[in-house]
């Protein structure tokens, strides 16, 4: 701890964003980037606790867990930014993390929900100085291939790219094994790629991180959806070891009267088809998957919900509405929540900034259509009323997405014919080593959580992918 008093000296200082009506204009990121000497003392303000709740005490329930999943080693790399050794701060951030710039840009940061100087003061800015450390690796050339000088012999198959499997694969393949990365959609990344918006993370940002995996012998084999295109028997005849990062894409759903109408989609279909549109890759675009000139609704108040209101803002909507079926958070840190836990309390992104009309307390009754086509909704009010407000009222819109969350994994194309066990969750069910409940098939991330944050995923891949190196070497 190199400045014992810079918590006090220096404030936070939260990135500049672009003006609004320069942002919603592109596809671009929107933080300006903090110069060096505003990163040194924002790093200067970290008080090097002594116990580092930051860093992390992952626990199996999402609830009871603090800090950072992949127990980041915060404080570390704090000082070493604060004394101006970024080199040595990159590789300290590199040590628990395959992806620092995917978790800087797309994480919620519990760590800073847990920072102990966040009691009495703002905490630490400790997703911006991880960025910073990783965006000035790149920068300067010192992110380099690291591929195995050693080769076991034993072959892997990984499917599913997202960022559990992307951090199995680069694990796997530096211990010297022949990783092989199975994806369906044309490019690896899963919802890095296909779900995350351009404004929140530039795939330039994604790809150049494949490039280097490439060079470390990490195959992808994309456009193979595996147990319809490959088959799972020639799966397990081809591979020592199967890694499933298949995420959680069972959207949930609103079965209510209407549904069928037109205009109405899952959210994850509606960000996807923006990402291939603005992938190029000869994709056919679906005019009624675009946002211009409409009155747009989206369902549910979570991280996928802003991801849609920033896209159909920057597609040119008439006007958004957020629902919620929750009451409003409150302002402040609720005390059902004090501190260490991530915090109960109202949150407003970047997407809320450009501009939307949000509803709590408010329940989806109907789907109400014209000639085929949803026009409004039929909405009930529950909690307390405003005077002279009705429990039922209508909303106008031209375009529905349905922003509430995932089930659980996809079970029908490769799940069942693999027979592996579930959890009473509906998702797999594995042992401590990551290991489903059919010998040598593993499974990390959202397959087998639930739908959770990168920073849950980037930890399960790694910690599968020790399992899976510890099996192989000492499989008989």
């Amino acid at each position: 701890m190199s400045d014992v008093k810079g918590f006090l000296k220096f404030a936070r200082v939260e990135p500049k964003k672009f003006a609004l009506r320069e942002r919603v204009a592109n596809w671009r990121e929107f933080y300006q980037v903090l110069d060096h000497a505003t990163l040194r003392e924002q790093a200067a303000r970290c008080m090097d606790c002594g116990v580092p709740f930051c860093q992390g005490t992952p626990d199996a329930n999402p609830q009871k867990s603090i800090g950072c999943p992949v127990e980041n080693l915060i404080p570390d790399w704090n000082d070493l930014v604060h004394q101006d050794h970024w080199e040595a701060a990159l590789k300290a951030l590199h040590s628990t993390n395959n992806f620092p710039e995917f978790t800087g840009k797309l994480c919620p940061a519990p760590c800073e929900a847990s920072c102990v100087l966040g009691i009495t003061s703002d905490p630490v800015s400790i997703r911006t100085i991880e960025s910073a450390i990783i965006d000035r690796g790149f920068q300067e050339g010192w992110v380099e291939p690291m591929p195995s000088k050693t080769k076991s012999g034993k072959t892997i198959a990984i499917v599913g790219s997202g960022p559990a499997g992307l951090a199995a694969a680069q694990q796997l393949a530096r211990s010297g094994h022949s990783v092989t990365v199975f994806e369906k959609a044309p490019r690896p990344g899963g919802l890095l790629r296909y779900g995350i918006p351009e404004f929140k993370m530039e795939k330039a940002v994604l790809n150049r991180r494949l490039e280097q995996m490439e060079k470390e012998g990490v195959i992808f084999k994309n456009r193979i959806h595996v147990g319809v295109d490959l088959k799972t028997d020639q799966l397990r005849k081809d591979f020592d070891a199967i890694c499933l990062t298949l995420g959680a894409e069972a959207a949930r759903e609103l079965p209510i009267l209407g549904r069928d109408l037109k205009g109405i989609y899952p959210a994850l279909e509606y960000l996807t088809h923006q990402n291939l549109l603005l992938e190029n890759t000869g994709f056919n675009a679906r005019p009624e998957l675009n946002a211009f000139g409409k009155k747009v609704v989206v369902i549910g108040g979570g991280d996928t919900g802003s991801d849609c209101i920033g896209t159909a803002h920057r597609q040119g909507c008439a006007s958004v509405i957020q629902l919620e079926i929750l009451s409003q958070p409150p302002l402040v840190r609720s005390p059902q929540t004090p501190w260490p836990l991530w915090p109960l309390k109202l949150r407003s992104s970047h997407a809320h900034e450009e501009g939307a009309e949000r509803y709590f307390s408010v329940l989806t009754r109907a789907f109400l259509g014209e000639s085929g086509h949803v026009k409004s909704l039929l909405m009930h009010k529950s909690g307390e009323l405003q005077p002279g407000q009705s429990q039922e009222f209508k909303i106008e819109a031209d375009l529905v997405l349905l922003a509430m969350g995932f089930t659980g994994p996809v079970k029908n194309t490769l799940i069942e014919p693999l027979n592996l066990a579930l959890d009473p969750r509906g998702n797999l069910l594995t042992n401590a080593s990551y290991m489903t409940s059919e010998q040598g098939v593993f499974a990390a991330g959202d397959v087998r959580r639930g739908a959770s944050l990168i920073v849950w995923a980037i930890s399960e891949g790694r910690k599968m992918a020790a399992s899976v190196d510890r099996y192989l070497k000492f499989k008989t």
